[in-house]
């Protein structure tokens, strides 16, 4: 059975392997790499093709294989993030064997003379990633395959406009950025400086980025208590609501979720807490409560969150579709958050909607049965003891639509 041998150039060329390889390279008929890389190849009597569109290199490798063996050069690792998973996935384990070289991630590290065994790793190559800032700033060590659409000034600048809106000074400050261009090559270049800096300069296409964060403020995963938050006036949902809140809303590890009416963001806060990659919309159009959010955001480094100014009606039909909505007030709006919601979320996705007045606990399941959700409902009281004293608070109804 023909192979497909999967290799890896890193700055050193094809001398980074053994002398097995380029006799392996021999014994090929089809050589699938980008121009790059084929610039290593020394006078090679198999066919070249290109790399891009993936597709047809795929369609090419399967012809390829019909009458022997084929390579595939691929840039550092072919197994981080590189075309090695893909391969394997589309054409089996069995007939593809990987020959990894150094990584630009090894090289880069290196070359910046920091350990990366702590390192978060992230790509965007290809990927759409619309909130940079909870992807890339929860973590001390973040390292960043970049692309054409996400060059280090590019990723720098959206991370200083999302820390200017939420007030975030002393982080700002402190994050470092190193940015290693063209590794190997000729021009090869590393750079180190702030994010003000680094989103000013303009680099080589080939590039990589490690973003240092130092003193991220240390929180719980959840249970957090009402004396945690910024709030306004008491008015904050009480943290056995909140617990019983976040529950029912069953959100996923990564996705989106929307908080309607967000206050001073405690929901926001517990759900970007138990899952860093989720990112949360809070909405709310009152400056005061604004303002507590991004405090509370700041004082927690939960970067994942979005801080959405308005009212929600007219709002919520420009956010991406959610995993979860809360609604905790909605202002009148509520036949209309409802209803966009509805038409937004995903299939199993849930919205919860919690009531104190019997207008809200009657309408809010109609809405949600009138979009065709399956919808249930629980009523807490919520009774405490402690050193003030025994307290008691109006029951509140948690009412929950499923898509």
């Amino acid at each position: 059975m023909s192979e497909i041998f999967v290799i890896g150039v890193d700055s050193n060329g094809l001398s980074s392997h053994h002398n097995g390889i380029r006799e392996k390279l021999q014994h090929c008929g089809l050589i699938v790499c980008s121009k790059r890389l084929a610039a290593w190849l020394d006078a090679p009597s198999a066919e070249i093709f290109p790399i891009t569109p993936l597709q047809e290199a795929f369609a090419r490798i399967e012809r390829g294989l019909e009458s022997g063996n084929v390579a595939v050069l691929a840039s550092g690792d072919p197994l981080l993030f590189g075309i090695g998973s893909r391969i394997i996935e589309h054409f089996g384990s069995d007939r593809v064997q990987v020959f990894p070289a150094l990584s630009s991630l090894q090289e880069g590290f290196a070359k910046f003379k920091i350990s990366w065994t702590d390192a978060t790793i992230i790509s965007l190559h290809g990927r759409n990633r619309h909130h940079l800032p909870g992807l890339l700033l929860c973590r001390e060590k973040t390292f960043v395959f970049t692309d054409r659409l996400h060059s280090p000034a590019k990723i720098a600048a959206v991370l200083l406009a999302y820390l200017e809106c939420i007030g975030e000074r002393r982080i700002t400050q402190n994050i470092v950025c190193h940015v290693a261009e063209n590794l190997g090559m000729e021009g090869e270049k590393v750079t180190s400086g702030p994010l003000a800096e680094i989103a000013h300069m303009e680099f080589a296409e080939l590039n990589v980025l490690c973003l240092i964060v130092p003193d991220l403020p240390t929180r719980p995963v959840f249970g957090l208590r009402e004396g945690d938050f910024a709030h306004s006036r008491g008015l904050i949902t009480k943290d056995e609501m909140r617990a019983a809140t976040l529950h029912r809303l069953h959100l996923p590890r990564s996705g989106v979720f929307w908080d309607i009416g967000g206050g001073s963001g405690s929901v926001s806060i517990e759900a970007a807490a138990m899952s860093p990659r989720l990112t949360v919309y809070t909405v709310e159009h009152k400056d005061e409560e604004l303002a507590n959010i991004k405090e509370n955001i700041r004082r927690y480094g939960l970067f994942n969150i979005i801080p959405t100014s308005g009212r929600a009606a007219d709002l919520v039909a420009d956010l991406p579709p959610p995993d979860g909505v809360f609604v905790g007030g909605s202002s009148g709006e509520l036949e209309e958050i409802i209803a966009t919601a509805a038409a937004q979320m995903k299939p199993g996705a849930r919205i919860v909607v919690n009531g104190v007045t019997e207008k809200t606990i009657t309408h809010a399941p109609e809405i949600m049965r009138r979009h065709g959700m399956h919808v249930e409902q629980a009523t807490i009281t919520v009774e405490r003891e402690g050193p003030d004293g025994p307290q008691s608070f109006n029951p509140i109804t948690i009412m929950v639509g499923q898509k």
